[in-house]
């Protein structure tokens, strides 16, 4: 994901993209998240993005429990991400969620104890299919979390993303995107909770009802 390929709105997709759209993950939808997790071996070892749930990873989860817990949490609408679409095919998300939601944050130690008070919502994670990474698919993935966390009224949004290049990203290091990208799209650095990781924050506006 270079700059150029990382557009303020999910409508400035360039050719190729043209079809690219952001759906939100429910019933609806879960069939289309579950293949793209299942395409890439239950993703991150196969925590099926159950990590920073309450229920979290633990040692004697497996892939399988894993994807249990989180298709009941989907159906029973506890879990939160904006999918990108490109036509019919679902390649990459963003999950959102509300900070009790999304308890869990890597660094806890050190985040913690900076913490002064906790966040509306929390932004934990990103995944992009191998074909698709650099073609700012995270980026449209994060406006579309935005845009649904404005539309439930807005908030302190809080993140935790890398201090590394975009590039460096979109060959598949790193799990919640770059500082950069947050940046432009007005977050700021809040503090560091570890050696290349921060925590972002933005205060997002409640949607203008249409």
């Amino acid at each position: 994901m270079s700059p150029k390929q990382d557009p303020k709105s999910p409508a400035a997709s360039s050719a190729g993209v043209a079809r690219r759209q952001v759906k939100l993950l429910d019933a609806s939808t879960w069939a289309d998240f579950a293949a793209l997790v299942e395409r890439h071996n239950g993703v991150w070892g196969g925590c099926w993005c159950m990590g920073f749930h309450p229920e979290g990873l633990g040692d004697r989860t497996s892939a399988a429990r894993n994807r249990e817990l989180k298709e009941r949490r989907v159906r029973e609408g506890h879990a939160h991400a904006a999918l990108v679409y490109e036509g019919d095919l679902c390649v990459g998300w963003c999950q959102f969620g509300p900070a009790d939601e999304l308890p869990r944050v890597k660094s806890e130690r050190v985040y913690l104890e900076g913490m002064t008070s906790p966040p509306d919502w929390r932004i934990t994670c990103f995944f992009i299919s191998r074909r698709h990474r650099g073609r700012g698919v995270a980026a449209a993935a994060l406006d579309g979390a935005l845009a649904e966390i404005a539309r439930q009224g807005g908030g302190v949004v809080e993140s935790y993303p890398a201090d590394m290049p975009d590039e460096k990203l979109a060959k598949g290091f790193g799990h919640n995107a770059t500082v950069a990208m947050f940046e432009r799209r007005g977050f700021a650095r809040v503090r560091p909770v570890s050696k290349t990781r921060w925590v972002v924050a933005k205060r997002v506006a409640p949607a203008t009802p249409a």
